[in-house]
């Protein structure tokens, strides 16, 4: 399960850092949509450019590779204190376009054995410039360091809040800036790349209740998303939480990245007890577990999994059904994070301060289709609710505001974003 922003709280971990020197068939191209409803979201999601900013050791281009070390560092967590080298990138400032309240960060990265990343952010507000802010330290394995978010990096500008600076009251950043820093041993030809860098900020209203979108033009769509329950892995690798309801996040991720035919093999599983039914989410929630939160729902770090598996991964908020449509239209089934009573679900039979979905369709009335992975096996994992109910507890502000994961192949390129509004995705 992984709790919303306004629920969080996790542990900073205690570490140091010292400086010394097989996809669906494409769906058919949407006839054009109506205009959009006025939104009282505002959200824009950006990717970097890596031509731009300050290279130190990197090479840029489509991507940012480790090309030169410019120092070393001592870094110490559960695994130990290791000597690292490092290259880093700093972009330029980025105009957001309106007062942001949050941002999250995401990436998709190519990071061997005896490699990491950390990626920092800085805002810029009406009284000046934040400090850095780490948004998270990602591997891909869990013998190099830790994989792990830092809640707690608190001051009168903000705080992190596991992966998702939040501005402090009076403090909305109207831009903001991304750094990159790459790791690897000390005289290796490991080589670090990045392919992929975003940033979603957003600022949702106070709002209790959301009205219901028009839509139609994903109405009768339906991907075929394989299905796998979170509750059949209940009690499993308590070291990675434990499955069970702890693991609705890696669920989703796998069976978005079943749909798109790039989940973990059997030699990748081969560490799985035998007798688990689906190892690959097993696999899934140990390699994007988070150390610090404890969990498996870091959202960047579900998406920077994916893009183990060359595909491009983000965090964004959409802001109405209309606008998922557009993706479900396109072919492209969206991980969706809510919260509800269980009476305010129809359907669900379950109450949650935070949990995790895929959107795979709408029934021919708009409903939405879903798999969800609370469900108690496999096969009951398909679900439909009632579209105004499930708009509500996904977009309203004591759910995530609309938060998704949107995970894509490059051949499958996403659809135009919304007319008239700033791209979000």
């Amino acid at each position: 399960m992984r709790a919303l922003t306004a629920f969080l709280s996790a542990l900073l971990m205690t570490s140091s850092l010292t400086v010394t020197s097989t996809a669906a068939e494409a769906v058919a191209k949407p006839p054009p949509p109506p205009p959009p409803a006025t939104s009282a979201v505002d959200v824009v999601y950006q990717r970097a450019h890596f031509g731009p900013g300050l290279r130190e050791g990197v090479k840029p281009g489509n991507t940012l590779s480790f090309a030169a070390p410019v120092g070393t560092i001592s870094y110490s967590d559960a695994l130990g204190t290791k000597t690292w080298e490092y290259a880093r990138w700093t972009g330029t400032e980025r105009p957001i376009g309106f007062a942001a309240t949050e941002l999250v960060a995401s990436w998709n990265a190519d990071v061997p054995a005896g490699s990491w990343l950390q990626v920092e952010m800085r805002g810029r507000h009406s009284a000046g410039q934040t400090k850095w802010y780490v948004l998270g330290r990602w591997a891909y394995g869990d013998e190099d360091i830790r994989r792990t978010s830092l809640s707690g990096q608190r001051d009168a500008d903000g705080t992190v809040s596991v992966d998702t600076f939040v501005a402090a009251a009076g403090k909305a950043i109207t831009s903001y800036q991304l750094r990159v820093t790459l790791y690897r041993a000390p005289g290796s030809a490991v080589r670090p790349v990045v392919r992929e860098l975003g940033a979603m900020a957003s600022a949702v209203p106070d709002r209790a209740s959301v009205p219901v979108s028009p839509g139609g033009i994903a109405w009768g769509v339906e991907l075929p998303v394989p299905r796998r329950s979170q509750n059949v892995h209940e009690g499993h690798y308590p070291e990675w939480d434990g499955g069970g309801e702890a693991w609705c996040s890696p669920t989703s991720t796998t069976m978005v990245l079943g749909y798109w035919g790039k989940w973990p093999g059997k030699q990748d599983t081969s560490w799985v007890d035998p007798s688990d039914p689906n190892p690959e989410v097993d696999y899934a929630a140990r390699y994007t577990y988070d150390y610090a939160y404890e969990g498996a729902g870091n959202w960047p770090f579900n998406t920077a999994y994916a893009g183990r598996y060359g595909l491009e991964g983000f965090v964004t908020r959409l802001r109405s059904l209309t606008e998922m449509e557009r993706l479900i239209r396109a072919g492209i089934p969206v991980v969706t994070s809510q919260s509800f009573k269980a009476e305010e679900l129809p359907g669900a039979g379950y109450g949650t301060n935070g949990h995790l979905m895929v959107i795979i369709g709408f029934t021919a009335d708009g409903d939405v289709i879903a798999n969800d992975p609370a469900s108690p096996d496999n096969d009951a994992v398909r679900h439909v609710y009632p579209r105004a109910a499930f708009e509500n507890v996904w977009l309203r502000s004591t759910g995530s505001g609309g938060i998704v994961y949107v995970i894509h192949p490059k051949n499958r390129p996403l659809p135009p974003t919304t007319p008239g509004l700033p791209a979000n995705w």
